[in-house]
């Protein structure tokens, strides 16, 4: 029954319920003791996340999954990626970002550039210590500091690590074999043209007439 006042009434006897709770049952004080941060720091769930962050695998530079397609650029909501693409003194592109930055002023932690991004190097942080004084400067955060190893990201998410992991390696073996299927399809073909074109000289060795000797 409801009347004025009753939801007033009603979460006054949930907070005397739960403190006078806390007294007699365990579980019910463990979980309304405040955590003593930052002395103590709150442990997070494997599906927490912050702001994204960049993988590589054994070495920064060489072993960045980023291939600057910038996918994650064009489709981020809040237009908070910026990318720009690595090039030689000609102008010959790297398949790689020589610029990379996001503004986690402006990011709101959609994921979105998680789910498009097509060769698994950016994932989602569970960092949440990343407050400022400065509005701008400090809250562009760079390529040196969104790349992290796959060793980290084993340590922050390691279900879906593993997950990642696990298809990046069925995708290298399917294109291994398709390669391998390719490679032999290849030198078949040379093969039979090789035989093709011998039969074909042999053919036509048989067919020309003798030459007659000629007399002095």
């Amino acid at each position: 029954m409801n009347f004025p006042g009753s939801g007033l009434i009603k979460g006054m006897w949930v907070t005397l319920v739960n403190g006078v709770g806390s007294f007699f049952d365990p579980q019910r004080s463990k979980r309304l003791i405040t955590e003593q941060y930052p002395e103590e720091r709150p442990k997070l769930a494997e599906a927490s996340r912050s702001f994204p962050f960049l993988i590589f695998d054994n070495d920064p530079e060489a072993g960045i999954r980023c291939t600057s397609c910038k996918i994650c650029e064009k489709e981020c909501p809040p237009q908070c990626i910026f990318i720009e693409q690595d090039k030689d003194a000609n102008g010959k592109l790297f398949r790689r970002p020589k610029v990379f930055n996001i503004d986690i002023s402006v990011c709101m932690s959609c994921q979105i550039c998680v789910e498009v991004c097509p060769f698994e190097s950016i994932r989602m942080d569970n960092i949440y210590e990343m407050s400022s004084y400065d509005r701008f400067g400090s809250l562009v955060v760079t390529k040196a500091q969104l790349l992290k190893s796959n060793e980290y990201y084993h340590g922050i998410h390691p279900t879906e690590a593993a997950t990642t992991d696990a298809r990046i390696e069925a995708a290298r073996i399917k294109k291994a074999a398709a390669a391998k299927v390719t490679a032999e399809k290849a030198a078949a073909a040379k093969a039979a043209a090789a035989a093709k074109a011998a039969e074909e000289k042999a053919v036509s060795e048989k067919a020309e007439p003798p030459q007659p000797e000629q007399t002095a």
